[in-house]
């Protein structure tokens, strides 16, 4: 996992900067622009972000979750269309979704039987995934109201949410200060994630947009390709054997460009797994996944300083969610979560998620829209 001093932190932060600052030729106002999107059942007020770059890329960010709600990138066209699953009222979401568009928190992914060991201690959190634990429980980051701490309309409009998790919630051990901040930066939305601890825990934050580059039917047809050598197979419950495989000769070799629908039947449910990434150095942004939508052109890659990334192609969309004309049918929409490895706590040749005092957990992830 990532975890540096104050003045390491800030340091990696300004270099990533500085390396993806360059932006396309300015086409548009860059604005944050703030609404009230609705009230929680709860009483709570729930404001939403409209948020456009420089390229003219918009996206609204909701504080219920942290979520974004959607994003819209031109194609070769220029015309702009939504290309992540989402809806444009508040009641829809606390109704209950797949995660989309959210952060994912405490702990991103699955937890074999709601349980891990730490420092000797036990800790039981709620299986809410058959008899696993699934996207930090019952009430995770997900289903939170963050506060916006800056909201900054300049030439590389951002926004910065943060959320303090009691120590506790959820089962998870200390008191924990979240910060997550979205950046458009020309056709680039960076995701910037920091935390800090007040006791010994475990942490594995990631987003989980849904993502269809075309903006309406599956994503079968959209061409993926994943810089990782080798993958980690799950059981019938999706939870990692332990295993790390290579995916040579396998469904799941994307180290070059492939149709997702092409080998999809190959795997049971779909694809739902974490793919090793194959990084040479930790600190540093690397290039994880490109995904390409061969009729209209648009492209988005992914950049990160995560070991692993979840490619989900949607298998769990069954049709009933929509938003206007679009319905989310099965295959509907895939996610490119970057992340450490699901059930890490439980693995311990796997990469730490622990973090204590002192530590601050710190990673990036970038994705890059364009065309082609």
């Amino acid at each position: 996992m990532i975890k540096s001093n104050v003045l390491k932190g800030i340091a990696i932060s300004f270099a990533i900067l500085v390396s993806f600052s360059g932006c396309a030729p300015r086409q548009a106002a860059e604005s944050v622009v703030k609404e009230e999107f609705g009230t929680l059942a709860t009483g709570q007020v729930v404001d939403i972000y409209t948020m456009t770059s420089s390229t003219g890329i918009e996206m609204r960010v909701m504080t219920y979750g942290a979520t974004i709600t959607s994003l819209k990138v031109p194609d070769p066209a220029g015309e702009k269309v939504n290309v992540t699953l989402g809806f444009d009222n508040l009641a829809a979401y606390e109704a209950g979704t797949p995660y989309f568009g959210a952060i994912i928190g405490r702990f991103g992914n699955r937890i074999a039987g709601g349980q891990f060991t730490l420092d000797g201690v036990n800790y039981e959190l709620a299986t809410n995934d058959g008899a696993n634990h699934l996207h930090g429980g019952n009430i995770g980051f997900d289903k939170v109201v963050w506060e916006v701490v800056e909201a900054n309309p300049g030439e590389n409009p951002s926004l910065m949410l943060r959320y303090i998790s009691p120590d506790g919630e959820e089962g998870y051990p200390g008191t924990l200060t979240v910060t997550v901040t979205y950046t458009l930066i020309g056709n680039d939305l960076r995701i910037d994630y920091l935390a800090e601890t007040e006791a010994p825990t475990i942490i594995n934050l990631t987003n989980h947009a849904y993502f269809n580059l075309a903006g309406r039917g599956n994503i079968l047809d959209h061409i993926l390709t994943i810089n990782a050598k080798e993958f980690t197979p799950v059981d019938a419950t999706l939870i990692p054997t332990g295993e790390i495989l290579p995916v040579s000769g396998t469904p799941f070799d994307f180290t070059t460009p492939f149709a997702i629908g092409a080998r999809i039947d190959q795997v049971p449910g779909g694809y739902d797994h974490n793919f090793v990434l194959a990084r040479e150095k930790s600190d540093t942004l690397m290039l994880a996944a490109k995904l390409k939508d061969p009729v209209s052109g648009r492209t988005m890659e992914i950049f990160t300083l995560e070991p692993g990334i979840q490619f989900y192609a949607g298998g769990f969309l069954d049709g009933t969610l929509s938003s206007g004309d679009w319905v989310f049918e099965r295959f509907g929409g895939l996610c490119l979560e970057t992340q450490h490895f699901p059930d890490s706590p439980n693995n311990p040749h796997f990469p730490s998620t622990v973090l204590r005092p002192g530590e601050i957990y710190q990673t990036t992830t970038i994705k890059r829209f364009g065309s082609e």
